[in-house]
Order: structure tokens, then sequence, then C-alpha cells
């Protein structure tokens, strides 16, 4: 102890009371804990009393310690802990004091040299503490404290080492034999302390292994002798190791002083507690019959219980903690336990995937994860889990997966079954490549079903329908069973992308006739935000498409009907859905749609200044309103130029019209255009009048009905000068559908050379005003095929077009190399075959011509 640390003075009566306090506190808990019976509970209570007693007695007389250390000695009052010394100064007996009341050594046979050294201390002592007392002149001050060394060494009394360890030897024998022990607690404490202050640690250490393992050798047998149910033996191994965890703990508290210097000294000397392990681990826990009882008991209550017995869970946990404990849970119990774990689930597997359903294999897969997660949290070791589920997860999912996929996934995509979806979503991301397999399967079901609802022509009316219902489907599987996995998402476009081309330009025109009828007037189907949102869902499927050019030309065709007819819903709608197209393709592809809007409204300023005119030509042409649309020929598609038979009193406000525009644009022609002509007739009937809103072919037919009852239909042919088969649909309109304000002989839905049509005087109809001209909205073969082929040809020019570009910055370039070019270039489906045509084409007029050494190269032609 150095000399030059600084002690605050304390009276001896503090510094004993606080000391024999800590001894009475450490060693009645540790009495408390090892319980052997009645006789120990005495002899701890004993124990507790002589320390009380003790306590008292120091308390009533002012005694002062000495601590020996290194032959040196503090002359002073203050001392601490349980390491102290206490001197005697003359004989004395009973509770440790002598005859003046002064604390006893406990070592009673000191030499007498040291007696009168010892009382000159206690003197010396005394002085110093009335000084330290007088001088003190505020709290904290303290004095120097002079250290001499003893002038002899004290020594032990003779036989003490012997009869201490026979102490020691007795205590320990009773704790292991479960039996009251003797002595005090502190006694023996103090009696280890003593052993180890005097070099005698080493020699105490020794003894201790040797009982400890002389008592774990002598047990060995009742875990190796004869035959026993495995449950019983669990239940006895079990018994015995917590009794023997707890003896070493109380034999730690006895020798807790040896623990604490001795094996914290020797870096290679193992801890009570962690001898005591050694020594079960190796005589009794190694025993390979041990072993062997104790994993196959453990692995048979864990099968017990994976089939639906109820078990010791405690129990499990208690043995497998100690398996942990000794530090032989994964060589003795862990790989086995995989093993036996694999080869249940490998069975399992292939069982349940034979008698069960998918969805009711993965409900089954997932209760067995669950379970096994229970198993982890209740009794198996942390260190487990990643190698346990691993194995459940490759017998039950990984080695089964392709049979899942194929077994299962169409039928619970079709049933859109959005739970076991998930479910299966959920496990398959559990193994390696389980998520790739699931979206490469995802992907040829799409590719599968999309395929059957194009190909098929006998869908075709309900296609369009069909392909955003089942877009919607498969965009809420990825977005709420699949967790909007982004390869889901890219998997999905891509598959509608290939079996929506797998058709070519049919699904373009479809979808451009399904916007034409969500926009046209009179659908009542949707508000404006559910069009809206259609209109979303319709661009989805557009930006699929790679004919754009086919869309394109059959929206202008219908978007044409719709602004001249007036059959648009909404201008507001069309105009979002232009902006849509736009956004999507840029604008080239919406220049010339925008261009038809600027039309309709010029030309609803020059019907206002149309009809001023009229009025200021006194009432010439009042008898007609007269509407004109005017069109620019470039944006609009190109209708055939027809010529029929108008009435004098349809000419003549016609002529006034050319009159007026032409004054006004003086370079310009007018071309009159009938086909989308429609007109408002006031009619008589016997009902009553009504007002027939028809086409104008419609209007030339009836009007004929003026000058006779009853027509033939060769005399309506010559008359209209319409053409044959446009009309037989005129009369087929009229005659046969809904609204028959003509009669037709014989009566039938086709209209044949010789039928008789007659006016129908007896039409009534509840309405005042009638439309029958929804005709001019429906699309004849014709016109179909006048698109396609208008596509067609536009196609060859844009082809045209781009050999010329290319040959132009190149010069020359071989063949592979302009067809790889071009199909860069081009933004709709060709075939190589249609290439070579076009390019021999431009070759035929002077635009290229083939290498004269190379015929597979060509060379452009300025």
């Amino acid at each position: 102890m150095s000399s030059s640390k600084k002690y605050k003075y304390e009276t001896a009566t503090e510094i004993q009371q606080t000391d024999t306090e800590n001894f009475n506190n450490r060693f009645r808990k540790n009495a408390d804990y090892f319980s052997t019976g009645p006789s120990t509970s005495a002899a701890a209570t004993k124990g507790r009393t002589a320390l009380g007693q003790q306590n008292t007695n120091n308390k009533n007389n002012n005694n002062t310690m000495q601590r020996s250390s290194s032959n040196s000695s503090i002359t002073t009052n203050n001392t601490s802990n349980s390491n102290n010394q206490f001197t005697q100064s003359g004989g004395g007996a009973g509770n440790g004091s002598d005859a003046n009341g002064e604390r006893r050594s406990n070592f009673s046979m000191l030499e007498a040299s040291n007696v009168n050294e010892h009382r000159s201390s206690i003197t010396t002592s005394s002085h110093f503490n009335k000084m330290g007392t007088q001088n003190a002149t505020k709290p904290g001050d303290v004095k120097k404290i002079v250290i001499k060394n003893f002038k002899v060494k004290p020594t032990l009394p003779e036989n003490y080492s012997e009869s201490t360890c026979q102490k020691l030897e007795e205590a320990v024998v009773a704790i292991q034999l479960s039996k009251p022990i003797k002595y005090i607690l502190e006694e023996l404490y103090q009696a280890v302390e003593n052993m180890c202050s005097h070099k005698m640690d080493a020699q105490l250490y020794t003894k201790l292994k040797d009982l400890t393992e002389a008592h774990v050798k002598r047990n060995v047998e009742t875990f190796t002798g004869g035959s026993m149910d495995k449950l019983v033996f669990l239940k006895k191994i079990n018994n015995w190791w917590l009794s023997y965890c707890q003896q070493m703990i109380m034999m730690r508290s006895i020798f807790l002083y040896l623990d604490r210097t001795y094996v914290l000294q020797n870096p290679t000397v193992h801890s009570i507690w962690d001898m005591g392990l050694d020594l079960f681990r190796t005589h009794i826990a190694l025993n390979s019959l041990v072993q062997k009882r104790t994993v196959e008991g453990l692995l048979m209550l864990i099968e017990k219980e994976r089939n639906g017995d109820a078990v010791d869970r405690a129990l499990l946990k208690s043995l497998i903690r100690m398996l942990c404990d000794l530090q032989i849970y994964v060589s003795a119990f862990e790989d086995k336990f995989l093993v036996a774990t694999r080869q249940l689930y490998q069975a399992e597997g292939q069982r349940k995937m034979q008698e069960l359903d998918v969805p009711e294999y993965l409900q089954h897969v997932e209760k067995r994860l669950n379970e096994e997660n229970q198993r982890l949290l209740h009794y198996l070791d942390s260190s487990t889990k990643y190698p346990l589920i691993y194995t459940v997860e490759k017998e039950l999912i990984a080695e089964h997966l392709t049979q899942i996929l194929q077994k299962g996934l169409d039928t619970l995509l079709e049933e859109n079954r959005l739970s076991d979806l998930t479910l299966l979503y959920s496990l398959l991301n559990r193994v390696k490549n389980g998520t790739a397999e699931l979206c490469g399967n995802f992907n040829g079901y799409i590719k599968k079903k999309g395929r059957t609802i194009v190909i098929d022509p006998e869908k075709d009316k309900n296609m369009v329908q069909d392909l955003l219902d089942f877009k919607d489907k498969m965009d809420v599987i990825v977005r709420t069973c699949f967790e909007h996995n982004e390869k889901f998402t890219n998997s999905l476009r891509e598959a509608f992308e290939f079996f929506i081309n797998q058709r070519a330009n049919k699904p373009a025109e479809l979808i451009a006739k399904y916007v034409d009828m969500k926009l046209r007037a009179g659908n009542k189907e949707a508000t404006e935000e559910e069009l809206e949102q259609i209109l979303d869902k319709i661009m989805v499927l557009f930006r699929f498409i790679h004919g754009k050019d086919v869309f394109e030309a059959f929206y202008k065709k219908d978007l044409a009907k719709r602004l001249l007819v007036g059959k648009s819903a909404s201008v507001d709608a069309e105009k979002s859905m232009l902006s849509k197209l736009k956004q999507e393709c840029g604008g080239g592809f919406t220049s010339k749609l925008e261009g038809m809007f600027k039309d309709m409204e010029l030309s609803r300023d020059i019907n206002i200044a149309f009809k001023q005119y009229v009025v200021n030509m006194d009432g010439e042409v009042t008898s007609i309103d007269l509407t004109v649309n005017i069109l620019t020929m470039g944006y609009w598609p190109t209708y055939p130029l027809t010529e029929v038979n108008m009435p004098t009193q349809l000419v003549k406000p016609q002529q006034v019209f050319n009159k007026f525009y032409l004054a006004k644009h003086s370079g310009r022609k007018l071309q009159w255009q009938p086909t989308l002509g429609n007109c408002v007739l006031k009619a008589r009937f016997d009902g009553g009048p009504k007002e027939l809103l028809v086409s104008l072919f419609q209007a030339l037919v009836l009007l004929l009905f003026n000058e006779k009852d009853n027509l033939a239909f060769e005399e309506i042919l010559a008359a209209t000068n319409i053409e044959d088969g446009e009309l037989r649909r005129t009369l087929q309109s009229l005659a046969c559908g809904r609204a028959r304000v003509i009669s037709k002989e014989p009566k039938g839905r086709e209209v044949e050379d010789g039928d008789q049509f007659h006016y129908n005087n007896e039409f009534t109809n509840k309405l005042f005003r009638i439309k029958i001209n929804q005709i001019q909205m429906k699309e004849t073969t014709e016109e179909q095929k006048a698109t396609e082929e208008r596509v067609f040809q536009d196609r060859q020019y844009q082809i045209d077009a781009a050999i010329v570009r290319i040959m132009k910055m190149r010069k020359t370039l071989s063949h592979n190399l302009l067809i790889t070019e071009l199909f860069n270039q081009l933004t709709f489906p060709v075939k190589p075959a249609d290439l070579k045509k076009r390019i021999e084409s431009l070759i035929d007029r002077d635009y290229m011509e083939r290498d004269k050494d190379n015929q597979n190269q060509y060379n452009y032609v300025a």
C-alpha cells in the first residue's frame, strides 16, 4: 500500500460495524440460496446470530484493527472490508473479544514477541486518533500516516492448513450430498481467505477440483448403467444438472476469494464455475452413451411436437441450455437436429405435394415455418435460426418450386385468389431464384392468356374491354400480391407488348374504335371523371402497340364523323384525348387532328357570317337553315368524290353559299361532299307531325315520296344517283330499322332488286324528333378496307423516304446494314420481304443502284 495515500479518520467501531454487516449480508444470501434442509437452515441462522452478537460487542468497544500485508502494519484505525486480520493482546474466549472488550485475532497462537508491538500499535493509533480530532479544523482535513514494517512476519498456527482443508472438504462434500453444513459460512469464507493470503491458494484450488471431479465420476454410472425410457432419462439428467449447478454456485460463494485472486492471477486456470462445467462436460456430457441418450431423447420430443403431440418445453429448454453452457450444442445436437429436420420435411414435402392442392400446400408450409420459429423462440438456441429455417425452406419450397408454379399459378391467377398469391410470393421470396421463377411463369401466363384474347377474330367485339379488364386484374395482383415489385411491373409490360402485337394492325384498329364508342354523344355509361380514367387506361394499351399509324388512321376517320355529324360527347374529352396522344407521340402525330378542330372553329365563324349574309338578301333562301363545314383537305380523311342528284330546294342554298364564300376567299375551290351531310325533315303522319333527323342520302330518298307514294328500287336509284351499295344501306335503315318511315315489299332484312317501297303513313313514335341517321356512324366494309389500304400506302411512302434518307447520308451501304438501319428508324412493324420490295422499287425509279462488283451492296444515285 502506497505511503502517499491519504486516509480519512473514522472510529474503529464504525469500520468494524460496516465490515461485519458486509460479511453478514453476503453469507446470509449464500446460505439462503442453497437450502439443504432444516439442519442447514439452522446452521445458517446460527452463523447469522453469531455475527449479530459479534457486531453488538463491536459497537460497545472502540477497538482498533490492523491489516497485515507485505510485512507492514498501518498504524491507524482506518481499515476496510473482510480482508483485515484482527489482533489480540491477551487471552479471551466466547464471542471473539478479550476481557478488555478488544477484538481478538483470528489466529490465537501468535508468538509472544509480537504482543508488545501490537499493543504499541494500538497506543500509537489511539494517539493519532486524538491528534486528528483536536487538530482537524474543518471537514476534509487529513493527517499523514506513518507506515512501518513488521519486525517479525505473522505465522499461522500449527496444523492450521490441515484442519482448515478438512473443514472445507467436509463442507464441499456436504454440499454435494445435499446435507447440512456443520460450519458457519463466514468462517469457511474466512478460512479460504487466510489460506490464499498465505500462498496456499494453488493447493486449495487443486483440492477443490479433485473433490468436484470425484463427485462427478461417482455419478457417471447413474446415466450409463442399464436401460431406461428416454423421457425418464431426460428428466433424470436434467434434475442432476440443475442440482449440480446449484452446488457449484454454493461452492463458488464459499471459495469466492480464491476465485477472485488466484484464478484472476493465473490466466490458464479456469474459474470455479468453468472448472465445474469442464468436469461435467468431460466425464458426463461427452460420454458417448450419455450424449447419445440425451440427443436421441431431445430429437424424440421435438419430433413428437412436430407431429402435433404436447411435450414438456421447459424440459427441452433446460437441456438445450445445458448443451449451450457446456459448449457442445453444435457438435452434439445441432448437426443431428438439422439432419433429422431435413429428412422429416423432405419426406413430408413429397407426400403433401401429391396430396394437397397448391393453396393448401402453401398454407401448410406457412404453418410449418411459424412452428419452427416458435421452437426457436421457446427452447432452441438463436444460432440455429438460419440453418433451421433454410432447411425447411429448401425442402418444402425450393425443391418443389417448379411443381408449385406449374401446378397452381395459372389457377390462382385465373381465379384471382389474391390472398393465396400474396402467400405464394412471400414464400417464394424466401428461396433463391424464387421470385425470378415466379416472375417468369407470371410472364408466360400473361402471354398465353392475352394471346387468346387478341388472336381469336370471334372475340374482336369485346377485345379492347377484355384487354382493359385483364390489365386491371394483373395490375392489382402486382400491386397487392407482389408488393409492387419492379421486376413484375416490367414483366407485365413486356408480356402485354408481346401478345398485343401478335396480330398485326387489328388491336390498333379496335382500340381506335373503342375510343370512338366512348367519346360519342349519347354514351351514358360514364361520368366525366370515369371517362378520363378510361382514356388513361386506353393510353396504356396504346403504348404497347407497334403500329400506331393504324390507330391514327382509324381514330382520325372516326373523329371526323363525330365532329361532322355532331356526335361528339364532349369537346373537353376530345381535347383531353388529343393532349394525351400528343404527349405520347409528339406534335407531328396530332398535327392533323388539331387542324380538324381548327376547321370546326373557323366553320362556326363562317356560318355566323353566312346567316347574316342571308338575312341581308331579303329572305331569298330563308326557308332552309343551311350550315356548312369548311374542311382543309390535308387535315381530314380522304372521301371518294360522289355526284348525286340534288333537289332544287337544296341546290339553290348551295349556290348562295358558293357565292358568299368565294367572294371572301378568291382563288379557292369548294368541293361539296354529301357523304357526311345531315338534314332535319318535317314529316306528317296520321299520328301527327314529326321531325326526322336523317343523313343527306336518307333525305334525298324521303323527298321522292312527296311526288309518289310508291317507288321501286330502280326508280329511286335513277332519281338520286346514289351508289348502289350505299342506296341499299340507306333504304334498309328507313324500311327495316327501328323507325320504319317507309315500308318494303316483300318484307325482309335485305334490299333486293325489284323491291317496292311506299310511304308509311301509319308510323308512330312517342318522340317528336326521331334520329334515323345512326347509319352514318356505322363503318362499312368498304370504308375499313379503304382505311387499311391508305395506311399501307402511307407506310410505303415512309419506307421509301427512310431508304432515300439513309442512302443519301451513307452513299454506299450493304443490304444487311440497310435493313438494320430501316428497322431502327421505322415506327411500325414491317417484314424484310416488304423492305426488299421497296428497295427494288427505288432501284427501278433510279434513286439507287446495285454496285457492279458486289450485288449485295447499294449505291446512292444523286
